[in-house]
C-alpha cells in the first residue's frame, strides 16, 4: 500500500489541470523544485511515473489519469464535508464562492452587497471571466454558484433564470440609424459589427439570432471585453450588441444610443447555474433563493430608465 498526504494530492491536481510545473508553481505559491520534489516523491511512492514529457510538454500517463480520478473524488469528499460543517453553522459564518461572466460583472456587484448587508459574516469571493473559464470553474469544482446567460446542454448542471438580459444594438449618439423611428433588420447588413471574443455568451447568442433571421453581417473588430467594445463604439469604429445591464451609465451620460431595430430587444435571461452533484452550503442556498426572488425586483428601476430613454 502506498502512502501519498493531501498535499502531495493537491500539488499533483493542479500540475494535472495546467500541465506545467512553472504554472502549477504560480497557482500554489510554491518554487519549480518544490512541485517537482512533490510529484517525484508520489510517483516514488506509487511505483508508477504520473507524467511523461514529450518535448517541452507534459502529459499524464494511465497511471497518472486514475490518480487523478481518485485525487477529484477525494477534494470533492473533503469539499462536501467542508460544506457539511458550515450548514452546522449556519449563515452566522461560511464562504461563498460565486463565478460571474464579464457582463453579469454590471449588475452582480449591486446584488452581492444587498446580500452581504443581510449576512455580514459570510465570506464572498467573486471571479469575474469570459463563459468558456467560468464553465472550467463549474466543471473543476472551483465555485460554489456561477451566473451567466447561457447555461450549458450539460446533464449534470442545474440552471435556474432569475432575471431577464436584454440585448440591444448599440450607436454613437451620432450616427445616421439614430434618426429612424424604426430601423429594418436586413439595415443592419450594410453596417459593420464589433464582436467580442468567442466564447463569449453575448458573440453566440448574436451568432445564433442572426443566423435565424438570415441576416449575414459584417464583422469589424473582435475584442475581450464589453468596455472595449463600448469604446470603439463610441468613436464611430463600428455598432455593437450588449447586454442592456452593460450600458446603462453610457446611455444616461448620452455617449452611447439604442438603436430601435425590429425583433429588438432579443430577451434573454440570466441564469443561476451549479452542478447537480454540489452539495450546497447554507450560504449558497441562501445566494441562490436570494436571486431567485430578488434579482427582477432590485433591477426593475434600471429597466424603466432604460424604456423611458430608448422612447424619447
Amino acid at each position: 500500500m502506498f502512502h501519498v498526504t493531501l498535499r502531495q494530492l493537491q500539488v499533483f491536481e493542479t500540475v494535472a489541470r495546467q500541465l506545467s510545473y512553472s504554472r502549477a508553481a504560480e497557482a500554489l505559491y510554491l518554487s519549480q523544485p518544490a512541485v517537482s520534489m512533490q510529484i517525484k516523491q508520489l510517483e516514488e511512492s506509487i511505483g508508477l511515473p504520473l507524467f511523461e514529457q514529450m518535448g517541452k510538454k507534459i502529459f499524464l500517463t494511465e497511471a497518472g489519469k486514475e490518480l487523478f480520478q481518485c485525487s477529484c473524488a477525494i477534494t470533492q469528499q473533503l469539499a462536501d464535508a467542508n460544506v457539511l460543517f458550515s450548514e452546522m453553522k449556519g449563515l452566522e459564518r461560511g464562504r461563498l464562492n460565486i463565478s460571474v461572466v464579464s457582463t453579469a460583472n454590471y449588475f452582480t456587484p449591486q446584488l452581492l452587497a444587498r446580500f452581504c448587508q443581510r449576512h455580514p459574516s459570510i465570506n464572498v469571493t467573486l471571479s469575474v471571466a469570459n463563459r468558456d473559464a467560468v464553465l472550467k470553474q463549474i466543471a473543476d469544482n472551483a465555485t460554489d454558484l456561477a451566473v451567466m446567460g447561457q447555461p450549458p446542454e450539460n446533464s449534470d448542471i442545474a440552471a435556474e433564470p432569475f432575471m431577464k438580459n436584454p440585448l440591444v444594438v448599440i450607436a454613437p449618439p451620432n450616427h445616421s440609424l439614430c434618426k429612424l423611428k424604426r430601423v429594418k433588420l436586413n439595415r443592419l447588413e450594410q453596417e459593420t459589427f464589433l464582436l467580442r471574443e468567442q466564447g463569449s455568451g453575448t458573440r453566440g447568442a448574436m451568432e445564433r439570432f442572426f443566423a435565424a433571421h438570415g441576416i449575414q453581417l459584417r464583422a469589424g473588430m473582435e475584442m475581450g471585453t464589453n468596455e472595449a467594445i463600448k469604446q470603439a463604439v463610441q468613436a464611430g469604429m463600428g455598432l455593437g450588441i450588449l447586454s442592456q445591464h452593460s450600458i446603462e451609465l453610457e446611455l444616461e451620460t448620452g455617449r452611447l444610443a439604442v438603436l430601435n431595430v425590429e425583433h429588438f430587444p432579443v430577451v434573454r435571461h440570466w441564469y443561476i447555474v451549479h452542478r447537480k452533484s454540489k452539495r450546497l452550503s447554507t450560504a449558497a442556498q441562501a445566494f441562490r433563493q436570494f436571486l431567485l426572488d430578488e434579482a427582477e425586483k432590485l433591477t426593475a428601476p434600471n429597466s424603466a430608465t432604460f424604456k423611458a430613454r430608448r422612447h424619447k
